[in-house]
């Protein structure tokens, strides 16, 4: 009980900080009336999309958590509300701060670049560890209360189903109205990024803090609580408590970690924002792997090193995968450069060459995922402890410094904010030249991020599906089985499935964008000439109605598609099935993550001045390798590492009841 108090209070200690940077922040200036106005749109527009967005999955949420109630048991149930409830706040409080720290970055940006930055990452702190906080605080009460981990697992299912509809709706939503933007504003008026008389241009900065901000917490918040759960259940299931309580004190040992990495960040004499983050998850990964050694021996497990050495394999495995994601998406870095180059003869080979770059960037992140699994599955075994615990110890290692990952993910949509409330403030081009650092730096951290969480969704997956196979107890899955090698396809054809629906939907409220900013320019008298103010309230309509409308059928087939797998083909087609999408899913969001940050970026490099710069036709076959790349990396990318963790969550959470309701045996 002192343990899991300890826990607890790390998690307040989270919100503590959480609170204290809100207040920091919210205490810097800004001076300028139009920027305020600016932001103050974006507020409204963002508090309006997530309020009709939570009232949905606030009714889907209570008709998910009746079933639970009569399918399994009222703790379930209840940790299902908890747990949607976790990760909707977690969602909440980042888009709040986000919406009013982004003029505050830009009022501070007029002096310099290292007096901005700390206001734009201090920002992100406030998302980062209210999510870890409320994670924590809420998987350690329940532990408490029920004193039974898998009751805990309906609090990571709440938090998955959320996560996964308000990541792709955000995303939906941020694209809509980034497309619409740039096709029309950028290539058919030559307008710059956030130029006040684009009628899309509220709709795309409220679209990064529901997407970006908002959509990005809660799925980070999913991770992070499926892996911590994860390792409860196998330590529930295989040894003492001490080997539940583990993954929870590691949890608060990141957050320690965390908070000393969070005040070492700094610009320096450099000025280099992006060298200043990856710094900062540096130091905070070394000061973890001390906290975790504390922690291992503190707690009396009896054999220290079958779960210490598997905690360090995983976090240094997202430490390589963080580390790919920067190399392939950063603005100074050959991959970009060499696609930006191409850009000279036409959009058709630079879209060749990001979506190359793009599959070789897979390479060193599945040797990194494999290596950790192999690392921690025989350090574990060496050491005496179970190979599937070991594994799923790293997933936690991974992710247990959320709190700078998520600081330096969330700094990325605000200082993209704060660029478009100097423009639409009329700032000087020194003003607006520092947020584009800023920018460039917070593109690359958000590709970091991505990396982390689709590497971290790999191992948790793999642990959920450890999970699954204990409560449904299968021993192996035989491959000249055809119930097996059926609900392997189906599962390997869900990722690509999905990713499809998402772009479609995409393109389809796109297309619609494009339409009204097209007659807008056409029909308002004065708008190109900025007499007059557009639309843009029509926009913003536009992108909430497209999100929400297109959310219902993928966010039905991840949730029904498991339980019918299960019923129809049984148990073992349903490992099957968790088995294959792991696979097709860590590879598509690689693949598309880091494609799409790498077209934005060599969009970047040719406004910063290279071949032709801005107007150029190079810029413009870069905006429509940007474009293609948009719903890659902030839709389609990001949203399958969430679809595979519900679907695992699914699959574990009804196992029991659906392990022998068989109606075709194969």
């Amino acid at each position: 009980m002192v343990w899991q108090i300890v826990a607890l209070a790390a998690g307040f200690i989270s919100i503590a900080v959480a609170g204290y940077l809100y207040y920091w922040v919210m205490k810097q200036q800004n001076l300028s009336t139009k920027m305020d106005e600016f932001s103050g749109e974006v507020q409204r527009g963002a508090a309006a999309y997530l309020k009709r967005l939570f009232t949905a999955l606030g009714g889907l949420s209570l008709i998910i958590a009746i079933i639970l109630l009569i399918t399994l048991d009222w703790e379930s149930s209840l940790s299902y509300l908890i747990g949607s409830f976790s990760s909707a706040v977690a969602a909440y409080a980042g888009m709040y701060i986000a919406t009013r720290a982004n003029a505050r970055v830009a009022w501070a940006a007029r002096s310099d670049l290292k007096t901005a930055f700390p206001v734009g990452f201090y920002a992100g702190g406030v998302m980062g560890f209210s999510v870890v906080g409320f994670a924590l605080i809420g998987m350690t009460l329940l532990y408490m209360i029920f004193g039974n981990p898998e009751a805990v697992l309906g609090f990571s299912f709440g938090a998955s189903t959320v996560a996964l509809l308000a990541k792709a709706g955000g995303g939906i939503y941020t694209k809509t109205a980034d497309i619409g933007a740039d096709l029309v504003g950028k290539v058919e008026f030559g307008l710059a990024e956030d130029d006040p008389r684009n009628p899309a241009v509220v709709a795309d900065n409220v679209g990064d803090n529901v997407g970006d901000v908002a959509g990005m917490g809660a799925d980070i918040l999913d991770s992070y609580v499926a892996s911590v759960v994860a390792v409860m259940i196998l330590g529930h299931a295989l040894y003492s408590v001490e080997y539940v309580i583990f993954p929870l004190l590691l949890s608060a040992a990141g957050i320690i970690a965390s908070l000393i990495g969070l005040f070492v960040v700094r610009t320096g004499e450099s000025n280099d924002p992006g060298r200043a983050l990856n710094t900062g998850t540096v130091i905070t990964a070394v000061i973890f792997a001390f906290f975790a050694l504390g922690v291992v021996f503190a707690l009396g497990i009896d054999r220290p090193w079958g779960v210490f050495w598997p905690t360090i394999a995983g976090l240094l495995a997202g430490i390589v995968i963080g580390f790919t994601s920067d190399y392939y998406t950063d603005i100074d870095q050959r991959a970009v450069q060499d696609t930006a180059h191409s850009a000279l003869t036409g959009p058709a080979l630079l879209i060749l060459n990001g979506f190359s770059y793009g599959l070789l960037s897979i390479v060193p992140s599945i040797l990194g995922i494999c290596a950790a699994m192999a690392a921690s599955w025989m350090l574990a075994e060496r050491f005496g402890v179970a190979g599937t615990y070991g594994v799923s110890v790293a997933a936690v290692g991974m992710l247990s410094i959320t709190a700078m990952i998520l600081s330096a993910d969330a700094y990325g949509p605000i200082v993209d904010n704060a660029k478009g409330c100097a423009e639409y403030g009329g700032e000087d081009e020194q003003t607006i030249a520092v947020c584009d650092r800023l920018d460039a730096a917070g593109n690359t951290a958000k590709a970091i991020t991505k990396g982390f969480a689709i590497g971290a969704a790999a191992l948790t997956v793999l642990a959920l599906f450890a999970a699954y196979a204990e409560t449904v107890d299968i021993r192996i899955l035989d491959l000249l089985q055809p119930g097996v090698v059926v609900g392997l396809f189906l599962g390997a054809m869900m990722p690509p499935l999905f990713s499809a629906l998402m772009i479609l939907s995409v393109g389809r409220s796109a297309f619609k964008m494009v339409e009204e900013i097209r007659r807008q320019f056409r029909e308002i008298p004065g708008l190109i000439e900025g007499k007059v103010r557009p639309d843009s309230t029509r926009c913003v309509d536009i992108a909430t109605q497209g999100a929400l409308s297109e959310l219902i059928l993928p966010g039905a087939l991840s949730l029904i598609t498991p339980v019918a797998v299960g019923i129809l083909l049984g148990r073992y087609a349903l490992g099957g099935f968790l088995a294959g999408s792991i696979v097709t899913g860590i590879i598509f969001a690689l693949l598309m993550a880091n494609s799409g940050g790498l077209w934005d970026n060599a969009k970047k490099f040719i406004e910063d001045g290279a071949h032709g710069g801005k107007g150029s036709d190079a810029h413009k076959s870069a905006v429509i390798g940007d474009t293609v790349g948009d719903p890659f990396k902030d839709t389609a990318g990001p949203s399958l590492n969430t679809l595979i963790t519900v679907m695992s969550l699914t699959a574990a959470v009804f196992g029991p009841v659906i392990a022998d309701l068989v109606l075709f045996r194969l």
